[in-house]
């Protein structure tokens, strides 16, 4: 009996354990794979970082905000500006992910262009929410 309930606690660690690790590096897992959307799959450094006088990205400044070299060629509301999204400043993670997952911004508008309108699933939105607020504003 005695060794029949150590086999049962032996299976039950090995079927436990691994989630526990995952449990614990969630949080790191996350954050990649949000720096993984934010830099190779929504570009967002492209509008959000300003360059450098070779054009280059200024990584100093890495999603910082910059103002948009570029206006629609018919008359349209757009923005002028990219704000800084290093650090998520003015939204609580509850918003940002409503936003990366509706396209509905602070004001309950969609966003303005050239902004993409995202509808991230809610994992991935709350993955960029938490590289972006692993980042210095």
């Amino acid at each position: 009996m005695k060794s029949k309930m150590i086999r049962l606690a032996a299976l039950a660690l090995i079927c436990f354990a691994p989630g526990a690790i995952r449990a614990q590096t969630a949080p790191d897992a996350q954050i990649q794979r949000g720096k993984y959307l934010v830099e190779n799959v929504a570009l967002c450094a492209e509008c959000h970082t300003p360059r450098d006088a070779k054009g280059q990205l200024d990584h100093s400044q890495w999603l910082q905000g910059n103002l948009i070299d570029f206006k629609p060629d018919h008359p349209m509301d757009y923005a002028a500006v990219a704000p800084p999204i290093a650090g998520l400043p003015g939204f609580t993670d509850e918003k940002a992910v409503t936003f990366l997952e509706t396209g509905i911004d602070l004001t309950g508008k969609r966003a303005m262009w050239p902004m993409p309108q995202f509808r991230f699933n809610h994992d991935d939105a709350v993955a960029v929410v938490a590289y972006l607020r692993s980042l210095k504003p």
